[in-house]
């Protein structure tokens, strides 16, 4: 295994994921993304690999998503589009995910997207691999939602199965609650699903709270921790800190799937957390120390959520691209002017000036003691009472 290169995915075909000019996720995001990067010189380094989609395996698809579903996702590519009925059944042609030309090879792309990058790191050949096109973490077995159509995550946790991995974690930081891909495995104690999330109850998709711990044939294979609206960069970190190494070190995994949606930031127009792309970046650190602890630095990271295309997704992407290649960039960094010419054309928009938004990455750790009168606390403890037994924890001591 060559522990310091990385597989990335990019292929510009990949923006054919087009809701249309209006909707939030606009393929502009992927390209801005891809552009920094390249003017970060991450794709021109020696240990980055970057590869385009290879051929979309059908029968990969077909094993995790219905037969009926698919074929509905066709047919919404086509001219003749769905039918009101089945649009709402398949959740497809919906103000959320609208019907578009090419609709499934489209889709298709991000999922074997992410199926190619599993299949390099169980290769050996790769001990990290990045798709911040797919991160599709809503999609369910039967139906679209949330602007996901099919489950790219979902499908490169069946890769490594495939392959003789027996042990799979996957770490959700969307600020929106990884719904998709702790349905797909609700049942399957093989695989531990965490989401850090804002609270279902305020909002989309309404679910993932504290009591939510895997299906009656996996108990403690979900872990959820839902936080209040509007939780900043220091108590988000100190809810991650709080929980996910404690919940990965006891479930001991062979390889970590991470998404990184970077909607919970405090200028996106969807959630109402309040973070930035430094508590971002510390997260991204913080999954790699765990995938070099606890599963042999084996990492699969892909994109998900994040509707301010210029100020966050490239600079959160380009962090995570440079974390996984081990060549984190200064926080400091200039943006390059290149690309805030770019992107100021293809916006009308001024760049942000550099890679931080100012945020020291500093928290107050657990082990300082649970604090009854902190909404946040109160969030992360019902966490800990609900998962942390399972694994012999205490929930009140680290």
């Amino acid at each position: 295994m060559a522990d310091s290169d990385v597989y990335v995915v990019w292929d510009d075909a990949v923006t054919g994921y087009n809701f249309g000019p209006s909707h939030p996720m606009h393929p502009l995001r992927l390209d801005l993304t891809a552009k920094l990067a390249m003017d970060f010189g991450l794709f021109d380094a020696a240990n980055v690999h970057v590869n385009t989609v290879g051929e979309i395996d059908e029968d990969k698809l077909a094993r995790l998503h219905d037969a009926a579903f698919i074929s509905a996702v066709k047919q919404a590519g086509t001219a003749a589009g769905l039918s009101d009925e089945d649009a709402q059944r398949y959740g497809i042609g919906t103000e959320d995910v609208p019907g578009f030309e090419n609709m499934h090879t489209a889709s298709a792309m991000l999922f074997q997207g992410s199926v190619d990058a599993a299949q390099a790191i169980i290769s050996g050949d790769f001990a990290h691999a990045v798709n911040f096109t797919g991160g599709m973490h809503h999609a369910m077995p039967d139906k679209a939602s949330g602007f996901c159509v099919y489950n790219d995550a979902a499908g490169a946790i069946h890769e490594f199965f495939d392959a003789g991995f027996e042990r799979i974690a996957y770490i959700d930081i969307d600020a929106h609650h990884g719904d998709g891909v702790e349905t797909f495995f609700w049942d399957d104690p093989r695989v531990l699903t965490i989401s850090i999330h804002e609270s279902g109850k305020f909002l989309f998709p309404g679910s993932g709270f504290a009591a939510d711990i895997g299906g009656l044939r996996a108990a403690a294979s979900a872990a959820n921790i839902a936080l209040p609206p509007r939780t900043g960069d220091a108590d988000w970190l100190r809810a991650f800190d709080a929980t996910v190494p404690a919940i990965i070190d006891g479930f001991a995994p062979d390889v970590i799937v991470s998404q990184h949606g970077c909607d919970g930031h405090r200028s996106d127009p969807l959630t109402h957390m309040r973070l930035s792309v430094d508590a971002m970046r510390v997260a991204a650190e913080m999954i790699r120390s765990l995938a070099e602890t606890h599963a042999e630095g084996r990492w699969l990271s892909v994109g998900g959520g994040g509707y301010s295309i210029i100020d966050v997704v490239p600079r959160a992407w380009t962090n995570l691209l440079a974390i996984s290649a081990g060549l984190d960039i200064d926080p400091a960094a200039r943006i390059p002017g290149r690309w805030a010419h770019y992107a100021q054309t293809k916006t009308g928009r001024e760049a942000p000036l550099s890679m931080t938004d100012g945020y020291a990455g500093e928290f107050t750790a657990w082990t300082n003691g649970f604090d009854p009168e902190s909404e946040l606390d109160r969030a992360v403890m019902g966490t800990r009472k609900n998962l942390f037994p399972f694994f012999g924890l205490d929930p009140y001591f680290d």
